[in-house]
């Protein structure tokens, strides 16, 4: 790794726990030991602070996003949990995961295109290779939006795509005492990113963190026109 790479990833970590994005240590640690410039493919500059096009109409969130959601699932990624990411993308929130469960733990990264699925597990060599040696993380072509019930329950659930409503499947496949993270409403108009709660006896509690855009959770069939669509404006807002 290049020092100046490296110098550049660490002050866009440390500014964001100056600005109180970041709020503990162990988030800081994760995200300065998970070089984003391995998870962006193509001429764009990993560093920048926004949401960038990884291609088939997805997109890698912007790494203040990735930190947001990392510190609302922080004590739910234990050492020895149990995780999904669902719309594992390039991998990088994926391998932010499994760090923080540690070896013990298990991390599931799902998504519907077999191409980002290889693309997630390559870039994971490359960046964070000592991973895969845990046997922490797995990834597998799958639909996001049934979740992933061979591996259930999750005691955190990482949504990296807007849905309509909170989706039923992925509140069953949560642990009792786990949480979910996703951005729920329309890509067109309001987004709102959800923390939503399991109670140890099952109740469901959902809180609203921050207005968001993401790009729409959806098949792969819509995937494909969505990607002939997509232009920076759809991901850097």
């Amino acid at each position: 790794m290049a020092k100046a790479n490296l110098s550049e990833w660490s002050e866009l970590v440390l500014n964001m726990v100056d600005n109180g994005v970041i709020k503990t240590e162990k988030v800081k640690n994760t995200m300065l030991n998970v070089d984003r410039q391995y998870y962006v493919p193509g001429p764009f500059d990993p560093y920048l602070d926004t949401a960038l096009p990884i291609g088939f109409g997805a997109t890698i969130n912007a790494p203040h996003m990735h930190a947001m959601v990392l510190e609302l699932l922080k004590d739910h990624l234990a050492p020895g949990a149990s995780a999904l990411d669902v719309g594992s993308g390039s991998g990088y929130l994926t391998a932010c995961m499994a760090l923080m469960v540690g070896p013990t733990g298990l991390v599931v990264g799902i998504d519907h295109i077999a191409h980002l699925v290889q693309l997630a597990q390559r870039n994971i060599l490359n960046g964070n290779s000592f991973l895969l040696g845990w046997d922490s993380i797995i990834f597998r072509t799958a639909d996001g939006r049934l979740g992933y019930p061979e591996n259930a329950p999750y005691d955190a659930i990482h949504v990296g795509a807007a849905t309509q409503n909170v989706p039923s499947i992925l509140l069953e496949q949560l642990a009792p005492g786990g949480r979910l993270v996703v951005p729920v409403g329309n890509r067109k108009t309001y987004q709102i990113l959800m923390q939503v709660d399991k109670s140890l006896d099952g109740k469901i509690q959902k809180k609203r963190i921050s207005a968001v855009r993401f790009v729409h959770l959806t098949d792969i069939t819509s995937q494909g026109k969505r990607a002939s669509q997509i232009t920076l404006n759809d991901v850097c807002g």
